[in-house]
């Protein structure tokens, strides 16, 4: 990593990182981002003549502290001094919101797995309230610098991301991920390799879960667990020696395992909460065999599931896919997955929800209170029972994270976001971030090209060919006030 200047008309830039290890392009989109020129009109003096997309920085002696001439014309909107508006005329703050949905993302390499992810918690308003309020300079004890640094970058990224309608390079997120966890760094023939998205999913979400809590972070320590955290409960049985013991524990997503039987995502988390584990036996004196069954006993603002596609295959030493066609609902109703405990908390909250929407339909509200009938509603029926953009039918939040004093869960969830990979392995292939925006339209952010998506093109990303299939998919909670 080197630091140079460049000079272009009649800015100079100072203390612009280039890092030798990238192709040029990765430098030119990082001029774009300052400049607004895009890469292919950047025309960049070095020695020996201009500077090409495939040079090799090493034969080009660069040198630290070296100045650099670019020239080109940047892309600037002017706004006319008179007559009607139009669209493209507009500043391009104003510009983010008339079309709607925000920026899309530069490809630095392989990144399509980091673009992805950042699209679909970036869609998350609660959880850039939770950054905005993040302090840059008051890290606290118990966060190691590198967290600190990435939950910083996530959240001038977020920001970014809000005021842009150009493309953005994620330069300084992608640099701390690397730095944070190294594997993203991993390098085949001088090529940043491509990298599993849930994996970055995960690492970034325990990051921020770490940094969030941090006293005087947020106004609330726990809001990653409110956003994210699931509370499961599981009873350990062991058939062979009668054992039985219970376990809590809280994670931040939900798995749906994909067998030959499993063809609906409500009959995968079915056998995902159900498995087999081999341990020490205290009466039996050695390892028996137990079954542990786990039940929802806590429900979070946002239900986040991952369809376990991968496996490793020791025949080609790599992770191979499960192309299994695996439908999914546009409203997921998890009511029969809770503990005794959580539905009797969710009975009168479902049946007030179900009486706000037969009301609409002019029906007569209904004296039972009863748990749901059909495990999930059909996608065709979700329509009906949540307005355009998903939100509660009867409230809405405002940003921040909803308490418990505020709001009801009702186990019911609207579907806001799924990521999606194209192609045969975990570590190769294509990864697209599709996202609901509050117009309820949706948006695909394939890396830098947002696409305007109708919702049953999001239906049809359930597997069973070679197209983009779902592999996390997140569901934001219909709730009612208290």
């Amino acid at each position: 990593m080197i630091t140079v200047s460049v000079k272009w008309q009649k800015e100079l830039f100072k203390d612009v990182e280039i890092d030798t290890s990238q192709p040029p392009d990765v430098f030119k989109c990082q001029l774009y981002d300052l400049t607004g020129v895009p890469p292919e009109r950047q025309k960049i003096m070095v020695k020996g003549g201009l500077l090409k997309d495939d040079a090799e920085w090493s034969t080009l002696g660069v040198k630290e502290g070296q100045k650099l001439m670019m020239m080109g014309t940047a892309d600037i909107i002017k706004a006319p001094e008179k007559g009607p508006v139009f669209m493209e005329d507009l500043p391009e703050e104003e510009l983010v919101v008339a079309m709607g949905h925000s920026a899309g993302l530069f490809n630095l390499g392989n990144t399509c797995y980091m673009n992805s992810t950042v699209q679909c918690l970036h869609s998350v308003p609660e959880l850039k309230s939770a950054l905005i309020k993040y302090s840059h300079s008051g890290r606290s004890n118990d966060v190691d610098q590198t967290s600190h640094m990435l939950t910083i970058a996530t959240r001038d990224l977020f920001n970014e991301l809000d005021k842009s309608v150009k493309p953005v390079a994620p330069m300084q997120f992608w640099m701390v991920l690397r730095k944070k966890y190294p594997q993203f760094g991993q390098l085949h023939n001088g090529v940043f390799m491509q990298q599993d998205a849930e994996e970055c999913w995960t690492q970034l979400l325990y990051t921020l879960s770490q940094s969030l809590r941090s006293t005087g972070s947020s106004e609330n320590p726990e809001t990653m667990k409110a956003l994210f955290g699931i509370e499961l409960i599981s009873r350990v049985h062991c058939q062979e020696s009668g054992e039985e013991s219970s376990e809590t524990e809280s994670v931040y997503s939900l798995k749906c395992h994909i067998s030959h039987e499993v063809n609906h995502l409500h009959e995968g988390l079915k056998h995902a909460l159900k498995s087999e584990l081999e341990k020490a036996s205290p009466s039996l004196g050695r390892s028996a065999v137990y079954l542990k069954e786990s039940r929802i006993n806590g429900l979070p603002r946002y239900l986040t599931i991952q369809f376990v596609r991968f496996f490793w295959k020791r025949e080609s030493n790599q992770k191979a896919k499960i192309l299994r066609k695996v439908d999914y609902p546009l409203e997921l109703d998890v009511y029969d997955l809770c503990s005794d405990d959580l539905r009797k908390k969710l009975d009168a909250p479902r049946q007030i929800l179900r009486d706000e929407e037969g009301k609409k339909l002019g029906l007569k509200a209904s004296e039972k209170s009863s748990g749901s009938k059909d495990n999930d509603v059909k996608m065709s029926d979700a329509e009906g029972s949540s307005n355009r953009s998903g939100e509660p039918s009867i409230a809405t939040s405002e940003e921040g994270v909803p308490s418990e004093n505020e709001t009801h869960m009702t186990g019911i969830y609207d579907l806001v976001a799924v990521l999606t990979h194209k192609g045969r392995s975990a570590d190769s292939g294509h990864y697209v971030g599709w996202v609901k925006q509050e117009s309820g339209k949706w948006i695909e952010f394939d890396d830098d090209n947002p696409i305007a998506r109708r919702e049953e093109d999001i239906t049809k990303l359930s597997g069973g060919g070679d197209w983009h299939m779902a592999y996390i998919c997140m569901y934001k909670a219909r709730v009612i006030p208290k």
